[in-house]
């Protein structure tokens, strides 16, 4: 697995008090020693039933290994999924995720991990309940660190209710062989996770940790009034006196704030609304969704995944949409790359967007 580990006694100040039952298929010897993991590029993900974010994770290109274990409890004692299993070990159903930092960015890894999770429960995840399930992302290294609470700080500012544990890798045990690779073993095996969710990052392109939020002093010098109106305080610019609501060119539209790309000209919509329409983002998982209360309606928000730049809103039932969608977008969160444009400033790798 090309792990890096050694091993060291556990501390007594670290063991908290739980149920203990027999270790099945285990050595005990090697079990009465916690493993402390020194791998560089390497995350633990507690998500609920870790079957699920498991095959997610070996889905992403640049993954090159996910194991499932149990992290954070009370010792190897209880590390086997009977006694975890009880909600008395503090356990956390977790996958060791190592990856390649030249494929994939942590980032990327981190923004797909809560694009399936839903934050704003506590010892939950879907149709799974108890603290085994309990959300949590587990760190091994100060620059993993500071890259997981900067996105939490961005997932929790978008989120009314934010439960996932940040915090150090205390321990981790690998589950029992038969939960490792369990969705590959058994394809029709349950997941609390939608497969087409899955299906998003198989096929990633577009990484977001090229394209990282700035700091807030920075985003205040770089845009400008209105620009950061709408993007830093949900503004809504004037329909039909912006810059993209009728332009049509050929080309990519990305985040102003970031860089980041989000809608293609071979998706935009000759819509009445006063606003750039597209049908569909260049990749779904590039942009958020998020429940908008807001003057007493109730609509759908969209803010820009790595940005987290408020980009407007989307509707169903859309008659000029060939698939009924409709992503209204103001003008003032975007930046229009043209085609001819997209090698020299870095999209070479979406040209294929536009055929041959």
């Amino acid at each position: 697995m090309g792990k890096k580990r050694f091993s060291v006694l556990l501390v007594a100040a670290l063991l908290l008090s739980g149920c203990s039952t027999p270790l099945v298929g285990r050595e005990r010897e090697e079990k009465a020693e916690m493993d402390l993991d020194k791998t560089e590029n390497v995350i633990y993900l507690a998500g609920g039933c870790f079957w699920g974010i498991e095959a997610l994770m070996q889905s992403i290109p640049g993954v090159l290994d996910a194991q499932s274990g149990y992290a954070n409890g009370t010792g190897p004692e209880d590390a086997a999924y009977q006694t975890v299993c009880t909600g008395t070990t503090g356990f956390r159903e977790t996958v060791r995720v190592e990856y390649d930092p030249e494929r994939v960015s942590l980032d990327a890894l981190l923004l797909a991990y809560f694009y399936v999770i839903d934050p704003t429960v506590q010892n939950r995840q879907g149709n799974d309940i108890g603290s085994q399930y309990q959300t949590g992302v587990y760190y091994t290294n100060d620059r993993a660190k500071e890259t997981v609470e900067r996105i939490a700080a961005i997932e929790r500012g978008r989120s009314q209710a934010f439960f996932v544990e940040i915090g150090p890798l205390v321990n981790f045990y690998p589950a029992e062989e038969y939960h490792q690779d369990y969705l590959a073993k058994n394809p029709g095996g349950y997941c609390h996770i939608p497969r087409e969710e899955m299906e998003l990052f198989a096929g990633l392109r577009i990484d977001p940790g090229d394209y990282q939020k700035p700091a807030a002093e920075i985003i205040r010098d770089k845009l400008t009034a209105e620009q950061y109106r709408v993007t830093q305080e949900s503004g809504t610019e004037r329909p039909f006196d912006n810059a993209f609501w009728d332009q049509f060119e050929k080309g990519i539209y990305v985040d102003v704030v970031t860089g980041e790309p989000l809608f293609s000209s071979t998706d935009k919509l000759k819509s009445g609304c006063g606003w750039p329409a597209f049908s569909k983002p260049i990749e779904a998982a590039a942009v958020v969704e998020r429940p908008d209360v807001s003057f007493g309606t109730r609509r759908t928000e969209v803010r820009s995944r790595a940005g987290d730049s408020h980009l407007g809103h989307v509707f169903a039932g859309a008659p000029e949409s060939p698939n009924g969608v409709r992503y209204c977008i103001n003008s003032a969160a975007l930046r229009f790359i043209p085609y001819a444009k997209l090698e020299a400033e870095g999209y070479g790798y979406l040209l294929d967007l536009f055929g041959s």
